[in-house]
């Protein structure tokens, strides 16, 4: 591993939660002015997240950021004025098969997003106060799943139960093989996405509208779905508080969320890279 990547980066790509993110979901000031500073040195900075594009507007607004997002692992990309990129849904039969699945399970929440809407069976979860408060709204209660089956963003299995989340992914990748995209956003969260919903592929988008060829990106993150844009980016940055897994897939580690490890990164590896 080197200091210095040996192209200038010009656009930078970061996941939100558990990288930009403080562990209670706030900004600090530090970042904030490390992303103010990389635009200020001409570099392009965005979000891509396993959230709703509803769910990543306080921090849009808080950094200023004027270029398209992505939301749903790369589901969706959208553009400042709320306004499409690009929109992969899951498709249904991979959406029956997951729930089918998850359905089975006593130890998990199962959620589905759609339409803007956090869908949930049992708004009592004890999941879902943690959701609530990293998205900012409430879920929307139904009774069943089946009539959003033709626009459905990502399906999420939500548990503490970590070790169940690796056993049922390992049983879901074989029976949707081809059809979606099946990874861990956080330890406690399973995803559910289209095959083409994935950061990598959101990194390829983003970078072939803002003109800047893959060798001058960035990506930064620190979970199991961030992987994905470090296969494509020029530089890749884990973080701190990542598993192993994931910082054996990256060029440099940084330091923890809660150590401001993006500042150090833009700082270190993006602003004073020689």
């Amino acid at each position: 591993m080197s200091d210095a990547t040996p192209h200038p980066i010009r656009f930078l790509l970061s996941d939100m939660d558990g990288t930009l993110l403080l562990p209670d979901h706030s900004l600090n000031q530090r970042t904030v002015d490390a992303v103010r500073s990389l635009r200020e040195a001409g570099v392009l900075f965005s979000l891509a997240t396993g959230r709703p594009p509803r769910a990543m507007l306080q921090t849009i607004e808080a950094l200023g950021v004027d270029l398209p997002t992505a939301a749903f692992n790369g589901g969706t990309l959208v553009h400042p004025d709320g306004s499409l990129l690009v929109a992969h849904y899951l498709p249904a039969a991979a959406a029956l098969t997951t729930l089918a699945l998850f359905a089975d399970q006593p130890d998990i929440e199962v959620w589905v997003f759609s339409g803007g809407d956090w869908l949930v069976k049992d708004p009592n979860g004890p999941m879902v106060p943690r959701e609530q408060a990293g998205l900012g709204y409430p879920p929307v209660v139904v009774e069943s799943f089946e009539p959003f089956l033709v626009r459905i963003d990502k399906i999420v299995a939500a548990s503490n139960n970590t070790q169940l989340l690796v056993a049922l992914q390992t049983q879901l990748l074989p029976k949707v093989d081809g059809e979606a995209q099946v990874s861990r956003s956080q330890p406690v969260y399973l995803d559910v996405t289209a095959m083409q919903a994935n950061k990598g592929e959101a990194l390829v988008t983003l970078a072939a509208f803002l003109g800047v060829p893959l060798e001058q990106t960035a990506a930064i993150g620190d979970g199991g779905n961030d992987p994905a844009m470090f296969q494509r980016a020029g530089l890749s940055i884990a973080m701190g508080q990542a598993q192993e897994e994931v910082k054996r897939q990256a060029d440099v580690v940084t330091a923890s969320n809660s150590e401001d490890g993006l500042a150090q990164a833009i700082e270190r590896y993006i602003l004073n890279a020689g």
